[in-house]
């Protein structure tokens, strides 16, 4: 049975893991996320770097897992390189769709929404210019839309009016979005009917699973699921609501979270 470690800051990564679930339901997940770190886009490239690398090496040895998925935005652009030096197996991150974004708008103006700190990165600025140098690209960094895609699996309602101030600039302006971290997924209906105008969303979700399925070879393997398997979560430290986050991760398939006891120094 294939193992495989999908990591993130928070809950977010749980729309990767979702794709990849979808289409791999025969592997075993250890979904591990950071959240006595969380949000990732405020800490400093060496805290990060160090708090990834040690609960992903953790657990990758722990479980002897065949591949890991960083299913945060931010971590992608910085802990990739460390993290592949220190494990023998496949290590795939993600990037903003912009490519696709750029490819199905048809008024060539398009939105990126994504945290603060994604937004601000110049690898984000070079994504742009190598894949969409021919649109118009607005920008929006959120925090509060990851709190809220935090909000929505521990039971709370999304605001959408809320939501609507936020994403006002784009009202009937773009047509195509792309969701640029991995939590805007989870909110992704929210989002549409925050717009009140047809817009294509687009994210990496999928394309991430493809590209996990390759590196898995499990083209000629039968998607055989062994029910006595546990999909496991683990937290950094205690998770507020938890009774709350747990009943939407039984609904995931993914077992109650468990405790790194890994606080933030």
């Amino acid at each position: 049975m294939k193992k495989v470690v999908i990591f993130d800051s928070g809950v977010g990564g749980l729309s990767v893991y979702q794709e990849i679930h979808a289409l791999l339901p025969q592997v075993q997940y250890i979904y591990a996320f950071d959240n006595a770190a969380f949000p990732y886009g405020e800490l400093d490239d060496t805290t990060l770097i160090k708090r990834t690398n040690h609960i992903v090496t953790l657990l990758a040895n722990k479980y002897q897992a065949d591949l890991v998925v960083i299913a945060c935005n931010t971590a992608s652009t910085i802990v990739l390189p460390s993290l592949r030096q220190q494990l023998i197996i496949p290590v795939v991150g993600v990037v903003p769709a912009i490519k696709p974004a750029a490819l199905v708008s048809q008024t060539k103006s398009i939105g990126l929404l994504a945290t603060p700190a994604t937004v601000n990165r110049a690898y984000t600025h070079q994504l742009v210019q190598q894949f969409a140098s021919g649109c118009e690209v607005k920008m929006i960094g959120s925090t509060r839309l990851v709190e809220m895609a935090e909000q929505k699996l521990r039971g709370k309602p999304v605001d959408i009016d809320e939501l609507a101030v936020i994403l006002q600039p784009w009202q009937g302006v773009v047509d195509s979005i792309v969701l640029g971290c991995t939590h805007f997924p989870l909110i992704k209906q929210e989002i549409q009917a925050a717009l009140k105008h047809d817009v294509i969303v687009v994210d990496s979700g999928k394309a991430i699973a493809k590209r996990v399925a390759l590196l898995l070879d499990l083209s000629a393997e039968i998607a055989a699921v062994d029910d006595t398997m546990k999909n496991v979560t683990y937290s950094s430290a205690a998770t507020y609501d938890a009774a709350a986050l747990n009943e939407s991760l039984k609904e995931m398939q993914l077992d109650v979270i468990q405790d790194l006891n890994y606080p933030r120094s």
